[in-house]
């Protein structure tokens, strides 16, 4: 749910950043991309190319497993219904059906665990919405391809009810509507494939509560948003590869995300606790990561590479002023009453090669709790329990006028490097920006945060900062609000006093 500058959307449940028209392949899913550490010492990583390559299942059924049979229709589920929790099912090769009905799907029991023979498929058909639900908790699925389901927007085909601490491993979840699988609290989604569906490769959402524990590693994550929702719901905020929603403890680490239609990785709404780190992000028509109105990350060691040409692009032609980034930073930041691994924002080792501009932290001055701007469905920030708290008089007064607002405070940028060649990008304005701002408050007449307040806030007292940074490239520096674009020379004094030990130099010397 992304708020720009100088607008705001209806409070919708989802808002995003500027629509994608199409999508941009420059790196094709059978690439063999090469990483650039970020600084002399980091680890290169190297893609996680699962979808090529899947790793095949047991080529016969393990001892005591269960046996179904692709031949006969609804056979896996009518088996998993007449079988006692913590069954082993062994699909054979083959394409394995449902019942002709739309709402048929398997319902594991606890502890239930699902493995694909080499070959083994089960297919929606485009008939049935949801492949595994149901609320058992520490089912597993191994080496089995699931495509062809029609899942609503919002909703997923596989853990279709976010079930808790379920494990997906070497699974190809593809060509399916919706999201190709939700999750729940302590899931692990490791060496799977998730492409070509819909909405999202995965929803990471809870109806009610909050996810925790979530691992996601090693997985290929590419050309997810084939329905192109943008488009069909203006600012629904609802693509990419992996969106997450109320996640306290994420490891996201090891995955190849790209050529995803809008976002490559977004984390909406009160999350905390993340780590992302060792992941190539590359060739998203949008940001390669969003961090929104969020809490306490570290984010290091990624290589990120050509991201954000196409909506950076289309934003850039219709005039628009907001420097629209490849790391994007919104009302998020760290949080020291918040338990987490860090106590801050912290983005280091990371390199960023020929994206559409680099970082930008983004703090939307009408946007708190209680506000009509709040596009987050009526959600509070983590420190304040009772939404109705915020409204005046007492908004304006501490504890409140602080923690009604999410803020983006305590970030920590160094150690990365920057490159961008505009003749690679193909671009020659607003292509090479780094910004820290904030838009002048109006919204609503009641709000305590009207005037300037907010962007002196992010910019100058709420210890945000850059150091130790490699720029190679035309960069720019944009503080305060969109009319204020520096030279490197001006990031780096007073007021600003950015960028300390930094270098910036026009050309990459290798």
């Amino acid at each position: 749910m992304v708020i720009k500058w100088r607008t705001w959307a209806l409070p919708l449940a989802l808002v995003a950043l500027p629509a994608a028209t199409g999508c941009v392949n420059t790196s094709g899913t059978g690439a063999n991309p090469t990483a650039v550490p970020a600084t002399p010492g980091a680890r290169s990583t190297s893609p996680a190319r699962v979808c090529a390559k899947p790793t095949p299942g047991p080529a016969k059924a393990p001892a005591g497993a269960v046996t179904v049979d692709p031949a006969v229709a609804g056979d896996l589920a009518a088996k998993t219904n007449s079988s006692p929790p913590h069954t082993t099912f062994w699909l054979r090769p083959g394409k394995h059906r449902l019942k002709p009905d739309r709402y048929a799907q398997v319902i594991p029991k606890k502890g239930d665990t699902y493995l694909g023979a080499p070959g083994a498929v089960l297919d929606g058909r485009k008939t049935n919405q949801y492949a595994f639900g149901g609320t058992a908790r520490d089912v597993t699925i191994r080496y089995l391809t699931v495509r062809g389901f029609v899942a609503p927007q919002n909703e997923g085909v596989v853990n279709h009810d976010s079930a808790d601490g379920w494990v997906i491993e070497h699974a190809t979840i593809q060509d399916n509507s919706g999201a190709g699988l939700m999750a729940g609290a302590r899931q692990r989604v490791r060496a799977s494939c998730l492409r070509g569906n819909g909405q999202y490769g995965m929803n990471a959402y809870k109806t009610t509560g909050r996810i925790s524990g979530l691992v996601v590693e090693g997985n290929e994550i590419v050309g997810n948003n084939t329905d192109d929702w943008e488009r069909r719901r203006k600012g629904c905020g609802c693509t990419g590869g992996i969106k997450f929603w109320a996640v306290n403890g994420a490891d996201v680490r090891g995955n190849w995300v790209h050529d995803n239609r809008g976002t490559g990785l977004w984390a909406d709404t009160n999350n905390n606790d993340f780590r992302i780190e060792d992941n190539v992000l590359e060739a998203n028509d949008g940001a390669a990561l969003i961090y929104e109105t969020s809490y306490n990350a570290v984010i290091r060691k990624n290589t990120i590479r050509r991201n954000n040409w196409v909506e950076g692009r289309k934003a850039a032609d219709r005039g628009d002023s907001f420097p629209l980034a490849t790391i994007y930073l919104s009302e998020s930041g760290g949080e020291p009453r918040i338990e987490a691994r860090t106590d801050k924002i912290e983005i280091y080792r990371n390199a960023l090669e020929n994206n559409w501009s680099g970082i930008t932290l983004w703090e939307n001055a009408d946007r708190f709790c209680n506000s009509p701007a709040n596009t987050s469905s009526g959600d509070c920030t983590l420190l304040v329990r009772d939404t109705d708290r915020c409204a005046r008089p007492a908004i304006a007064t501490a504890p409140l006028y602080a923690d009604c607002r999410w803020k983006t405070q305590r970030v920590d940028i160094h150690d990365n490097r920057f490159v961008l060649d505009t003749s690679v990008v193909t671009c020659t304005v607003k292509c090479d920006r780094m910004a820290m701002l904030a838009n002048y408050g109006t919204y609503p007449d009641w709000s305590p945060y009207q005037g300037e307040g907010v962007a002196e806030a992010i910019t100058t007292k709420q210890h945000n900062r850059w150091h130790d940074n490699v720029y190679i490239g035309p960069w720019k520096f944009v503080a305060h609000d969109p009319s204020r674009v520096l030279d490197f020379g001006q990031w780096q004094v007073t007021p600003y006093q950015q960028d300390a030990g930094s270098t910036l130099r026009a050309r990459d010397g290798g």
